[in-house]
């Protein structure tokens, strides 16, 4: 049977379901018109051929889940990886809205508009950030305004003025305001100095001052924007007043505690090189077709298994080193690696509408298997999580688990037992393959070469 996806309710013009384990998405003969100005205009097939929309195929109505409804049923490219704008690296969101506005200036260009600006109509796949919201455009009108305009601002501009601005994790208010930061909000948070930057004074402040000019009268401040006829010269002066602003945003070189890890440890080179063998050598023996590098940093690790094509979401807190590890993503063009930000003591939990509109990450799960390297000594002794729980939500997770314990006579974890009291008898080698025996049958366990460390092959039980 046909199964609605819980986040895809919103649109009148249709709405994505899964049957058989494949993504669909109807098309309502509500937007018929707009449907088959976008198929024929050339405007597809320019943004398929550039790949910067995801392309679909057109398959037969008889699966349509509400019929009478039903213009079309299209299959896209799958995913393999859904993400959201509040686990995106300043980068990623800035690409994403620099891509956001390309395709509204593109759309133009074909006499049509993008109406909808939601950062969640952005996914990265192979790399690279792409559209994926065929419903998006409707037939451009002239003297109309931009519709989205409210929306873009919410969902991009302001995120990566407050990360650039004010504080680097600030697009984590994505996750309280799930239609985009208030734009008050925003420049209540924003340092003074930012009204002498243009398009942060027009788009943002001005912007904010308007919508509280008209928030408490009969006419709403819609109605006075659609007052003001804007031609199609306009509306590209409009993206490329945005898009100059958006590409002006920087974030200060980013360094924080674990972003230089690999070149702060205790490893020698041959131990390092050792500990990659392994890991390689673990991945090959599980060919997993997912992995989720919990803890990934830069990507070091993670590259073992997308050098080998299989798709990897390399997650990590440290949004600097989440940087890194995108930029050199696309410094390098792979495909297969998605750096994501995660704190996995707090990670993104249901949200939205019933809770279903965005997925927790656990509910993204599970997949063939997880490499937790240099991982447990933080959860453990940073944060007092019991070996057993981790070992419990780590069963969660995945099929497979590659982890590393690193006991206390390591320097590192002698590092983040210096500030604080020695209450963890348990964190032993023994302890550690105790906690992990009711959830996990162990495959294999090999000492990195050089170093006390130790590295473990478990499959579920």
């Amino acid at each position: 049977m046909p199964q609605k996806v819980s986040g895809s309710f919103r649109d009148p013009s249709g709405f994505v379901f899964r049957h058989d384990g494949t993504l669909y998405r109807q098309v309502n003969k509500h937007y018929q018109k707009e449907y088959d100005l976008l198929m024929s205009s050339g405007l597809y097939d320019q943004l398929t051929r550039s790949g910067t929309m995801i392309p679909h195929s057109e398959v037969e109505l008889t699966l349509a889940p509400q019929p009478e409804l039903a213009y079309k049923v299209i299959r896209p490219e799958p995913i393999l990886f859904i993400s959201y704008p509040y686990e995106w690296c300043f980068n990623q969101l800035k690409d994403a809205a620099i891509l956001t506005l390309a395709i509204g200036r593109r759309a133009l260009q074909f006499d049509m508009n993008l109406k909808d600006a939601s950062a969640y109509n952005i996914q990265f796949h192979q790399g690279s950030p792409v559209f994926i919201d065929t419903l998006s455009f409707e037939a451009y009108e002239e003297g109309m305004p931009w519709v989205a305009y409210k929306q873009f601002c919410q969902h991009f501009l302001a995120p990566l003025a407050l990360m650039a601005k004010t504080d680097i994790n600030l697009n984590q208010l994505l996750k309280i305001y799930i239609d985009g930061i208030p734009l008050d909000l925003t420049s209540e948070l924003l340092p003074a100095s930012t009204k002498l930057n243009f398009g942060l004074l027009t788009h943002i402040h001005m912007h904010a001052r308007s919508q509280k000019k008209y928030a408490d009268q009969e006419v709403s401040q819609q109605d006075v924007e659609n007052k003001v006829k804007l031609n199609k010269r306009t509306l590209l002066t409009l993206f490329d007043s945005l898009l100059s602003t958006v590409r002006a945003l920087e974030v200060r070189t980013i360094k924080t505690e674990w972003a230089d890890y690999y070149r702060d440890n205790n490893y020698t080179e041959s131990s390092f090189e050792s500990k990659r063998e392994l890991v390689c050598g673990f991945v090959g023996q599980v060919s997993p077709k997912t992995v989720w590098d919990l803890g990934a940093n830069t990507g070091e690790f993670s590259r073992v298994a997308s050098d080998m094509s299989i798709t990897t979401v390399a997650f990590d807190i440290d949004p600097g080193a989440v940087q890194q590890n995108y930029d050199q993503i696309k410094r390098k063009k792979e495909e297969f690696m998605l750096p994501l930000v995660m704190d996995l003591t707090n990670p993104s939990p249901d949200l939205g509408w019933r809770n279903a509109e965005r997925d927790s990450m656990k509910v993204r799960g599970p997949v063939d298997l997880v490499m937790a390297l240099a991982l447990v000594h933080h959860l453990a002794i940073s944060n007092n999580v019991p070996l057993t729980s981790l070992a419990e939500y780590f069963a969660e997770l995945c099929e497979h688990l590659i982890i590393e314990f690193i006991p206390k006579e390591d320097s590192q974890v002698k590092r983040l037992l210096a500030s604080r009291l020695d209450i963890f008898p348990d964190y032993t080698l023994e302890g550690f393959k105790q906690a992990f025996e009711n959830a996990f049958t162990l495959v294999d366990e090999k000492p990195v070469e050089g170093s006390a460390r130790t590295l473990f092959l478990m499959k579920r039980k």
